[in-house]
């Protein structure tokens, strides 16, 4: 499996935030699609049109919250694994309270 790449982004002065049914739908393309695009491509293939900004804006997020990594090839994956997470709170000897 290739190397992920987790890349920590700068402030932006944002004017207009995206609306929560657009991430949802990039985030879905994405887990779809895991692996298989760039960037760039990535928003060519997506099955609504937005600005390049707005999508910019969405991969910054995700990455920020953990949910994808960049590979070294640059293309997009899907990393968030939120049922593998309550397998593991859900186990006793793993507690560290």
């Amino acid at each position: 499996m290739p190397e992920l790449i987790h890349r920590k982004t700068e402030q932006k002065e944002v004017l207009h935030y995206p609306q929560l049914d657009t991430v949802l739908m990039v985030e879905k393309f994405i887990h779809e699609h895991s692996g298989e695009f760039k960037k760039k491509s990535l928003w060519e293939h997506l099955p609504r049109k937005m600005m390049y900004q707005t999508f910019s804006l969405i991969i910054d997020y995700l990455m920020e919250s953990g949910k994808i990594a960049v590979d070294q090839e640059g293309k997009i994956a899907w990393v968030w694994d939120p049922e593998g997470v309550r397998r593991y709170l859900a186990r006793k000897d793993l507690s560290w309270n």
